[in-house]
């Protein structure tokens, strides 16, 4: 017998998703983290890649600053 999330489904479902595909889709996610509970993105998986999200952007900016800055400043 297949696992399910109900949780899932019943919220799937709520969504409006046909009922064979909310059903496939919780027992996909189930089967999932049986198989592989890391699998799924944890709070602290993405709080560490809104870091490094964060951190490229505002490298980036820096560049581009410093850039614009030398064109103002010499020229061109």
């Amino acid at each position: 017998m297949t696992t399910m999330i109900a949780e899932l489904y019943d919220a799937l479902i709520a969504a409006g998703a046909p009922e064979d595909k909310a059903r496939k889709a919780a027992e996909t996610i189930a089967q999932a983290t049986v198989t592989n509970p890391n699998s799924l993105a944890t709070k602290a998986d993405l709080a560490e890649a809104k870091n490094e999200l964060l951190k490229w952007m505002l490298g980036a900016m820096a560049a581009q600053t410093g850039f614009l800055s030398a064109i103002k400043f010499f020229g061109h």
